[in-house]
């Protein structure tokens, strides 16, 4: 059989083959700097420090290598070889583009992404500030030099720092002089920078726009390779420009091609966007922090007998804000209220319900409400605020003179009591529904509180995990808690800041699921001793009783000093309080490190201070507390209201 001319795979004739076999090999030509030029694998300088991130593909066969036939085919292959690399170059820089989460790292990701692969060198320039959102960009439009990168060669190895450390590029013809770029540029309206910049498409260096854009750029005196070996690309975002970049090539590796522009858009794009996206997360994660913020407490008061320490972890640092706070309130009688509570949720939403809720306890310790009768508010404020808003809490009243505490639950975890002894003991409180569940009854229990004891309340985050359950979480708070107590000694109690680091160190790297609200209260108490406690009859004789009464009780402290002035005051409050009472009037003074002087009567009208006439016959008595006191108030109770004052001791 007679074989075809020509193959149907269009190869050349069989005979043709056999001369090509057996004719010698000539010497393949160098490939030219046009074929050279692809975005992936652009040859580097041999000194270029690391490996080439791509290899050179096989260069293209010169005239006379093969038949005429063989070179349209070769050049296609060889061309579509260079664009799939382009291509695959595109892909695996943005992809490290899009990898990073922060402003830095996305900067980062396109310097690394471009050296050496697609150019020798970059800047990048940032608008400064950085417009938000919808927000309108202040004047004028100022471009920052945010980080530049070039390609270090051998001999600058010992002198270069760390790799990540953040270079400044010498920005001219590598046979020039070399000389920094600007760290400032302000924009000019009209010019040349703000032309090329208005049309976001990238630019050659020496385009006629660029030849007087990029100078306006890197500052006066500062000169670019010559020819097709810079390209100026605007950053443009989602709403507006927001910088630029500038790719560099030196004068021994091919200058750039026309689908270089192509990949140098693609890299400014997906940059721009990045960094809008990182701008509105940095923005949100501002507000997120500011809100839990102002949601917790700056700091806790320092209550007469108790001592207080707090803690407050979020999360994880991608989720900032949740629904877990703490709180410690004054309440009349040097009592203090401790609150602890978690809502579902970490987000804005479980903050700000949060927020509310915080607010609406702090309304109702206010008026002196008991523990049960508090959550049973919270559970009705709770149902207004969504059928789906769910919330757990504790609410302690601890009282300094009695040595008790009262508790409330609504389906917290139990708070656990450190005993002065080093015993570590778990709370039994009647659990509760969660808040927000309706038509639930709490219940409050009374406990002991002995002096030196120490109170931790804690949210679910703290003992709860993927890794364990509540209960086991709880027991190994108990023991760890147990262990430090015996570090100090039976005599002593731990470090109160001390003792919430320990607590929080017990959490392993798998242990944070949730956000942690911690709040520890050292129980002190107040002596028998510095308490002097009367009841006074609603008559006009309880003012004189009063003097007697107090000037006794200042004489047994040593604190003769002060009579005439706490005479003067319980006289004029006591005065005001029989006024007005039905049922006999209580007189309680507290020394501490202040002297503490609370009158107490069934009327519910608090007394306000006015300015008194001359022709008044009264008017005055809250004045006079006003002006020697240290401080002063009044507390609305369910039984009727409080008034106090305090005065320093010498």
């Amino acid at each position: 059989m007679t074989e075809h001319p020509t193959s149907h795979e269009g190869r050349q004739p069989l005979a043709a083959r056999q001369q090509e076999r057996a004719r010698p090999r000539q010497q393949e030509a160098p490939p030219s700097p046009a074929t050279a030029s692809i975005p992936g694998p652009s040859p580097v300088p041999a000194t270029a420090k690391g490996p080439v991130p791509d290899a050179v593909p096989n260069p293209v066969p010169g005239p006379g290598t093969a038949s005429d036939a063989a070179g349209p085919a070769a050049d296609t292959q060889t061309v579509t070889r260079r664009e799939g690399d382009r291509l695959r170059f595109v892909g695996a820089a943005t992809r490290r583009i899009a990898r990073g989460i922060d402003l830095d790292e996305i900067v980062l990701g396109l310097c690394r992404a471009s050296v050496p692969t697609f150019s020798d060198a970059i800047l990048v320039y940032l608008r400064d500030p950085l417009p938000v959102g919808d927000e309108r960009p202040v004047n004028p439009f100022v471009l920052r030099l945010r980080r530049t990168d070039r390609l270090r060669l051998a001999d600058e190895e010992s002198e270069s720092g760390p790799e990540g450390e953040r270079l400044r590029l010498p920005v001219t013809d590598p046979q020039a002089g070399l000389l920094p770029a600007a760290d400032l540029c302000e924009i000019q309206a009209g010019g040349a920078l703000a032309e090329v910049l208005r049309g976001v498409r990238p630019v050659f260096g020496d385009s006629a726009a660029a030849r007087v854009a990029l100078p306006e750029l890197l500052g006066a005196g500062r000169t670019v390779p010559t020819g097709h070996r810079a390209i100026l690309a605007p950053l443009r975002g989602r709403r507006r420009v927001i910088g630029a970049a500038v790719f560099l090539r030196g004068t021994d590796r091919p200058p750039f091609e026309a689908n270089d522009l192509l990949v140098a858009a693609q890299l400014a794009t997906h940059t721009a966007l990045g960094i809008d996206k990182a701008v509105l997360y940095g923005r949100e994660a501002y507000i997120a922090d500011e809100l839990q913020r102002t949601m917790l407490p700056d700091s806790l008061p320092q209550p007469t007998g108790v001592r207080l320490a707090s803690r407050y972890l979020p999360a994880a640092e991608t989720a900032r804000v949740g629904g877990d706070w703490y709180d410690a309130i004054p309440l009349p009688g040097s009592r203090v209220a401790l609150v602890v509570g978690d809502v579902m949720g970490h987000s804005m939403t479980s903050a700000a319900i949060m927020g509310q809720l915080r607010t609406t306890a702090q309304t109702l310790a206010g008026l002196d409400l008991p523990p049960q009768e508090v959550l049973h508010h919270l559970d009705e404020q709770a149902q207004r605020l969504g059928s789906d808003r769910m919330a757990t809490c504790l609410y302690a009243v601890y009282d300094p003179v009695a040595h008790r505490i009262t508790i409330a639950n609504a389906g917290h975890p139990p708070p656990v009591l450190l005993h002065l002894g080093g015993r570590a003991e778990v709370l039994r409180v009647p659990p509760g529904a969660p808040i927000g569940v309706g038509g639930v009854d709490f219940e409050a229990v009374e406990l002991d509180a002995p002096a030196g004891a120490t109170l931790l309340l804690y949210t679910d985050g703290l003992v709860e995990s993927r890794m364990r359950d509540v209960w086991t979480g709880i027991e190994i708070l108990r023991e760890r808690l147990a262990a430090t107590a015996q570090l100090t000694g039976p005599d002593h109690s731990p470090p109160l800041e001390a003792l919430c680091d320990d607590v929080l160190d017990m959490l392993g790297p798998g242990d944070r699921d949730d956000d942690i609200a911690l709040l520890a209260a050292r129980f002190d108490g107040i002596a028998p001793s510095d308490v002097a406690y009367w009841f006074l009859e609603p008559e006009d004789a309880a003012p004189g009783r009063a003097r007697r009464l107090a000037r006794r009780a200042l004489s047994r402290w040593g604190l003769d000093d002060l009579s005439d002035e706490v005479e003067l005051l319980v006289s004029e409050v006591v005065t005001n309080a029989v006024r007005y009472a039905e049922r006999p009037v209580t007189l309680r003074l507290l020394r501490t490190d202040i002297l503490r002087c609370e009158v107490g009567d069934d009327s519910p009208q608090l007394p306000r201070q006015r300015r008194a006439r001359e022709t008044d016959e009264g008017g005055r008595g809250l004045f006079l507390v006003n002006r020697l006191a240290r401080r002063w108030g009044a507390t609305r109770l369910s039984t009727g209201k409080v008034v106090w004052f305090e005065m320093a001791t010498p």
